[in-house]
């Protein structure tokens, strides 16, 4: 039977209920009406309107419920894995409203399925990657192909390094979707602050010969935040500028207050990130650009760094954002100078 949806205008479905139920009794009068008129007598009229009655209120009830049956088909599909399912949604009602928001889950939850998928792709190529160097060099010692030089056990130490900031990300990953939100606030010097964290990451990423220039206008300029969290965000946006800058390159950090906030910059002298992706480079796991840019940000990880520097700079109240430079590429992390946690956001006083 096919689905008549006329009704599909009206707003309410207690209108439709009552148009359906005039219209029936209506159709039902006035074949009544003509069965007596031209004398078929009612032992025929009566059951002949009921049967016809009937007819209309089922087809029209049957476009009415339509999109409750094609739900409850979704729901069915999804059980089995299926989320590109969606509902046709024309009417204005109460059951029209709730197709909308089933298809809104749907699509919820067919990208959340991607994700799920993407991530376990993205760790396992991840963590296989570096396991499988890492015990290929260590064979080669234990057998002797290989002698344990300081160059040797450099490579070890890297593959290592790799696998601890990998676990560290999903540790921190684990602490986003668990909503864990607390913050320590403290004042400290901006200043000072990026040049420990440069000079901890000069330590770790030698290998390149990089330059780094601290810059913070004024010297002594200060800041109220969770001094860990901040260093986690300046981490991983240094450890994307290394990753892209060119040997012997410089990496900038800079640092000045714009009315009430103060910008703290990372800037590279790499490829840059083109216009269309500038955006999504936050997006948890996205992973390739989408036009002819440098590599994404996190390329050679699983796209989960970026998506942690936003979380965090998020629970300061503050925003992240790739600016727009000539060259290379600058990531501008804005933060209120007094803290402002975002809402749900718990706070404790540092030491």
């Amino acid at each position: 039977m096919p689905d008549v949806r006329p009704l599909d205008p009206l707003r309410s479905l207690k209108t439709k209920l009552g148009v359906l139920v005039v219209a029936t009794v209506t159709f039902a009068v006035l074949v009544t009406w003509l069965g007596l008129n031209y004398q078929f007598g009612p032992t025929r009229t009566l059951p002949l309107a009921i049967v016809l009655s009937l007819g209309i209120t089922q087809l029209l009830a049957r476009g009415m419920t339509s999109p409750l049956r094609e739900m409850t088909a979704a729901v069915q599909a999804m059980a089995a894995g299926d989320y590109s399912i969606r509902v046709r949604a024309t009417s204005r009602d109460e059951v029209g409203q709730l197709a909308d928001a089933f298809n809104v889950m749907a699509a919820d939850l067919d990208a959340s399925d991607r994700v799920r998928r993407e991530l376990i792709a993205n760790v396992s190529h991840e963590l296989r990657t570096p396991v499988a160097a890492l015990q290929a060099q260590l064979e080669n010692m234990v057998d002797g192909v290989t002698e344990p030089t300081p160059a040797a056990l450099e490579l070890s130490l890297d593959q290592t390094e790799r696998l601890t900031r990998l676990v560290t990300y999903l540790l921190d990953l684990s602490r986003v979707e668990a909503g864990a939100s607390a913050l320590v606030l403290e004042d400290f010097s901006v200043g000072d602050f990026l040049e420990e964290t440069a000079q901890a990451m000069s330590m770790v990423e030698a290998a390149k010969g990089l330059s780094y220039v601290v810059d913070v206008t004024p010297p002594d300029l200060a800041l109220e935040g969770d001094v860990e969290r901040l260093r986690q965000v300046v981490t991983n946006l240094l450890q994307n500028a290394i990753r892209h800058s060119p040997h012997g390159g410089t990496v900038r950090l800079d640092a000045y207050p714009v009315d009430d906030d103060i910008v703290l910059e990372i800037g590279d002298e790499g490829p840059g990130i083109s216009p269309e992706d500038r955006t999504r480079v936050f997006e948890r796991f996205a992973r390739g650009p989408s036009g002819t840019s440098r590599p994404h940000p996190s390329s050679g990880g699983t796209g989960i760094g970026l998506a942690i520097v936003r979380w965090a700079v998020d629970l300061h109240g503050g925003h992240v954002e790739v600016a727009d430079t000539d060259t290379g590429a600058t990531m501008r992390v804005t933060l209120p100078a007094r803290a402002r946690p975002a809402p749900g956001v718990t706070t404790d006083e540092g030491d």
